[in-house]
């Protein structure tokens, strides 16, 4: 079932998320609704409160649908390690027709459990690593107009305020 994903200005998405605690089919249900949802908005991730639903938990797939071989699903993910930069045009999902050249690290470690609740280490690089540290940043109650300039956040913003005002955010 796709779900209408949070638009900034949500107070959600500036909630830190809770931690799961419970692995079981409810769990499962809900990533089976953040894949659809992901897919049909053509996103490469999707982390739980961008749909309102506020654990720790996020769905990416770098290929955006291509090769659904590349799904990863992660509960609890932490950086463990990151290195070297990479900048690069970033949007959001939940800041829709935005984007801006953001800083994110080149190659990361990120551990967390699987489904199961089993525990998992990935490494990534690339455009892997910045998925996996835009969705982190998500379940931190960040987002990625953060890491932009003042002038950049503000022109941004009145942007929104601009569509908002019009009725069409």
């Amino acid at each position: 079932m796709i779900i209408p994903i949070l638009k900034y200005g949500a107070p959600e998405l500036r909630k830190p998320s809770d931690t799961i605690q419970s692995f079981n089919g409810e769990l499962e249900e809900i990533v089976k609704n953040m894949l659809e949802t992901m897919y049909g908005a053509s996103g490469v991730g999707l982390a739980a409160p961008q749909i309102g639903i506020n654990i720790r938990l996020t769905t990416i797939d770098p290929s955006a649908g291509e090769d659904k071989e590349q799904v990863i699903v992660i509960c609890n993910p932490e950086i463990i390690l990151a290195e070297g930069k990479q900048s690069g045009d970033e949007g959001c999902l939940s800041i829709p027709d935005f984007s801006e050249t953001v800083t994110r690290p080149m190659q990361m470690v990120v551990k967390g459990r699987n489904l199961k609740g089993e525990e998992i280490r990935i490494e990534a690089e690339g455009l892997l690593a910045r998925a996996f540290s835009h969705e982190i940043d998500h379940l931190n109650g960040v987002l990625f107009i953060d890491h932009l300039s003042s002038l950049k956040r503000g022109l941004i913003r009145n942007k929104i305020k601009k569509l908002a005002k019009a009725g069409e955010w």
